[in-house]
């Protein structure tokens, strides 16, 4: 069973999705072409590993901790299906993520990462995007890297732990206007989703519609304004989004200040220390 939330003649309307229609309570019926798309849940936190897709840590040249470590997103990065993100005018480093989000779907704390199973509600995806221009001041938190308005898409729907099993590696790619960028597969991550909401739950109470971003894959890299993303995952659909910039430049009267530093290129281009000559993105 998938899941969505769509704006509903003015209203936020929970639906089922039956093929390529999308059905409320009522029975009101809509077109998936046709609908308003929402954040497909409303979670108190969103929590996020940094490193677990075995590519990522490849391309990186870098090894995983002993055990994963996190950061969160504030809900108010939150975006939805066909939703724009922004990129801030004077900012230039903006990367796509594609990831699976974990939905909680109980109350979940001091459990088994075996336990733990039990209380993931569903899957959705995300793009975890990056906007690392800020990376030089808040690389401990990622607070506004990661955290800034429009920065986690969810979506387009929820489908339930009982339809869809990520331990059988399931496929992941980004697409970046129609070309292939990221391709990997949930097989890849070193800590599986019990792993990470048992973890997490040692000291943090995890309750239902709860987000845990799981990890993406080799290959982030900048976007554009006008471009257009979309993150696909087997059995999950298509999350699609457009780049736009922001309506107005980051204020330089108060605060850090964009940077452009050797870690902020390196980090944007995959890592690539030897940056020098490689183009910064247009537009």
């Amino acid at each position: 069973m998938e899941t969505r939330r769509i704006l509903l003649e003015g209203a936020v309307t929970p639906v089922v999705r039956d093929g390529e229609d999308l059905i409320a309570g009522d029975g009101r019926r809509v077109a998936i072409t046709d609908a308003h798309h929402l954040p497909p849940v409303e979670p108190s936190k969103i929590l996020c590993v940094h490193l677990n897709h075995r590519s990522r840590v490849e391309e990186f040249q870098t090894t995983l901790p002993p055990a994963p470590t996190f950061f969160h997103k504030p809900v108010s990065s939150l975006n939805s299906h066909e939703g724009h993100v922004v990129r801030p005018q004077r900012c230039e480093w903006l990367n796509y993520e594609g990831e699976v989000a974990i939905v909680i779907g109980a109350v979940t704390r001091n459990v088994s990462p075996e336990q733990a199973w039990d209380h993931i509600g569903g899957y959705t995806i995300a793009n975890d995007y990056g906007l690392h221009d800020f990376r030089d001041t808040d690389a401990g938190s990622m607070l506004r890297v990661k955290g800034s308005d429009t920065l986690c898409p969810l979506g387009p729907g929820v489908v339930s732990a009982d339809d869809w099993d990520p331990r059988d590696g399931k496929r992941l790619r980004t697409l970046v206007n129609g070309e292939v960028r990221q391709d990997g597969s949930t097989a890849e991550m070193q800590w599986d989703m019990g792993e990470l909401v048992a973890d997490l739950a040692r000291t943090i109470t995890l309750v239902p519609g709860d987000v845990i971003l799981s990890g993406t894959p080799a290959n982030s890299r900048p976007v554009v304004p006008g471009d257009v993303v979309e993150v696909e995952v087997e059995g999950l659909g298509t999350l699609r989004n457009t780049i736009v910039v922001g309506p107005t430049a980051i204020r330089e009267d108060v605060g850090a200040q964009p940077t452009e530093s050797e870690e902020v290129r390196s980090t944007a281009l995959g890592g690539d220390w030897e940056y020098r000559g490689i183009r910064k993105p247009q537009r």
